[in-house]
This record gives C-alpha cells, structure tokens and sequence, in this order.
C-alpha cells in the first residue's frame, strides 16, 4: 500500500529505558512530560510534498541502505498504526481512528549534534521498513486483536541471528490504546518547536491536512546485541508482529504475524 499522500509521525520514549539505551535521554532534559512513564513527544519523518529532505519518502520493504558515511544505526524495532485524521472547523485534530497496524523499523542514526529527532530518522530512499502485511484493528482499546500481539526484532551477521530488541507484548508500551490516542491528538494540536521537537501543527497545515497518519509509536528497549551493535553492511533485520495465542516469535509465516525482513545495503 502506498503511504505518499500519509504525514508519517513517530512516538518517543513510550517504551521503559529505550531512550536511555539509545543514548538519547540527554536531549530530552528540559522537556516537561505530564507523568514519568509519558512519551517525550512526536516527530516527523515523512511529510508528504515537504521540499526539504523530510519530503523524500524514506519507507521501504526489503533493503534497508545505510547512509554513505559512519553512520552508527541502529533498529528501532516498532509497531506502526495507520489511523484516520478527523479534523474541526479550524482544522485542529479531534480524533484519530485506528484502522490497522503492521511491523516498523523506525531506523535511527546516533548522530552528535542533531537538534531535532528528524534529523537522525530520515537520510534517503529505504531509511525505514514496513512489514509484509497490515492487521485490520477491530478496536483500538482493550479487549481487542491487539491485546495478544507482542513484538520482538533480530538481527542476522555472519550467519548467526541476535535478539535485537526484548519480546515485549504490545500491552507493555506505556501509552497505548485511548490513552495514547488522547496525548497523540494533543501532541498534534499543541506540540511546540522546542528543543528536539518541532511544531506538529504546522506540519498538517503544509501538508494540506492529511486524511491518514502513519505513527510509529515507539521502540521497543534493546537487548544485549541491540544495545551494543550497530548495523553493518549484509546484516539481516527481522522484525516481527505475533499473536502469542496461536504463533511463535520465529519466522514461521502465518495469517496472523507480521514480518519485516531487510537486508542492510
């Protein structure tokens, strides 16, 4: 499915001790969050039409490509919703549907003396990964499919395969179902450009208010490999969606289990 015409948005820090394994923690300092466990903000890394290099679109399936320079990237292993924006009078968000999720590989560089999260997200063509099918949600609240899901990612070098990040269920994210949803459409509506964050708001507006949003919402922490590791030409990524009622965190294919697979170019 084609995400051109889709603003794509991250979620950060909504998953315990990622950021401080990611050594991101310092950038986030002065940013004042409602509770302890709440994410740190939202960014961009698509927007669709953007004349700058936030227009380019970054997604890709099979290959992931590493920038030309020392990059240190790193996996961040994710599950991605694709929701419904629905609009105001004033074009401020008011709600956001959910209507189906898969795998993401929201793909960081540690990069010295970025100012903005944006800029570590998105370097060129086949910067992200997206998974090899979407799940329909039937309710974006307990109760529903995704309540079973967990998400764990590998990666393959020199063929022997690491845990990359932990197998976590989806339940574990700090925000999730209503409550991610309501600090998603404040995030949105009053989110300001400071410090590594940017001003969401204006971004809808350029974008002539996007009917869907694709939101990454957040990393999972990493294991030993993960945290340790960053990727290298001819690794191979896995990142996998299950329902641990009937599937296995393996490579198994089934109806109900979502894999990434990229081989890093």
């Amino acid at each position: 499915m084609p995400l051109k015409d889709v603003i794509c948005l991250g979620v950060a820090g909504n998953f315990a001790h990622h950021l401080e394994q990611a050594g991101e923690l310092e950038d986030f300092k002065n940013v004042v969050t409602e509770t302890a466990n709440a994410p740190k903000g939202i960014f961009p890394f698509y927007l669709p039409g953007d004349k700058g290099f936030l227009g380019l679109y970054s997604i890709g399936t099979d290959r992931l490509e590493l920038p030309e320079y020392e990059a240190n990237a790193q996996v961040e292993p994710e599950i991605a919703v694709l929701f419904d924006v629905v609009y105001d009078e004033n074009n401020n968000v008011t709600d956001l549907l959910a209507q189906k999720f898969t795998t993401f590989n929201d793909c960081t560089i540690r990069k010295e003396g970025a100012k903005k999260i944006s800029e570590k997200k998105s370097w060129g063509l086949n910067s992200k990964g997206i998974g090899d099918k979407w799940i329909a949600i039937d309710k974006f609240e307990e109760g529903g499919v995704m309540d079973n899901y967990h998400l764990c990612s590998f990666v393959k070098r020199d063929g022997v395969l690491h845990p990359y990040g932990v197998d976590a269920p989806l339940l574990g994210y700090s925000y999730f179902y209503t409550k991610l949803k309501n600090w998603l459409i404040n995030k949105m509506n009053t989110q300001e450009d400071f410090g590594p964050l940017e001003n969401i708001a204006e971004y809808l507006k350029a974008s002539h208010y996007p009917k869907q949003a694709l939101i990454s919402i957040g990393a999972t922490a990493y294991a030993e490999f993960g945290e340790h590791n960053y990727l290298q030409s001819a690794d191979e990524i896995y990142v996998i969606a299950y329902d641990a009622r009937s599937d296995d965190a393996d490579f198994a294919t089934s109806s109900s289990k979502v894999i990434l697979h990229q081989r890093v170019q």
